[in-house]
């Protein structure tokens, strides 16, 4: 349940994201039974009034939640299961222009981040969590994090995560700088007690001076 949410009714009145399903439902049913120009209107109609295109021939599973939503795209040939979350600005699109299965089929209890993009006919497994603004380019295995662009899995866990922490995915470029210095620090550390070995003193400017 969102914390944001005061009521009932503020949630049927005033979430987009419900909205957007509902008109989804609606337009997916149409779709369902060939009446595919109806659906798509409806889908259009459900895009002008919240700002979140769902194709009405998706398939979306049970308990489907879009947070704030603006911006959200989800192709003809999606595929999400149930449980998942996706913030705003989330794709989920095709790379090919052939009628075949060209979209990302989401598993159980994916959280996807906001403004991240995933592509093709790729498969995401139960629990995966992708961090805000990544790419998705490649199938992921269940239960892993992904960040970055291209999307790379930083974390696999053996148990599916419902909650996505923004705040505590893991970071490679950050990651990654640290390693950078402190191997810097040891190299330093190292140069100087071999200066102070063979008693060389160190050039002007060297690294005893930037740390004074």
């Amino acid at each position: 349940m969102d914390p944001a949410a005061r009521s009932l009714l503020e949630v049927l009145t005033c979430y987009p994201g419900l909205h957007a399903l509902w008109c989804y439902r609606l337009a997916h049913w149409f779709w369902r039974h060939h009446l595919r120009l109806p659906g798509r209107m409806l889908s259009h109609f459900g895009r002008l009034v919240t700002g979140i295109e769902i194709h009405p021939g998706a398939t979306i599973g049970r308990r489907f939640f879009v947070d704030h939503g603006m911006g959200v795209v989800i192709g003809e040939t999606t595929e999400v299961g149930d449980d998942v979350l996706i913030y705003q600005g989330v794709v989920l699109g095709g790379t090919s222009l052939k009628k075949e299965k060209r979209h990302p089929t989401i598993g159980n209890n994916v959280v996807i981040g906001a403004s991240a993009i995933v592509l093709g006919p790729i498969t995401l497994g139960d629990g995966v969590r992708v961090g805000a603004n990544s790419v998705v380019v490649k199938s992921v295995p269940p239960g892993a994090t992904v960040v970055g662009v291209p999307g790379k899995i930083v974390e696999e866990r053996k148990e599916p995560v419902a909650v996505l922490d923004h705040g505590k995915l893991p970071d490679p470029v950050s990651e990654a700088m640290r390693s950078i210095v402190e191997q810097q620090r040891q190299m330093e550390d190292r140069m100087r007690r071999l200066e102070n070995m063979i008693g060389t003193p160190p050039p002007r400017g060297g690294s005893e001076e930037r740390h004074e």
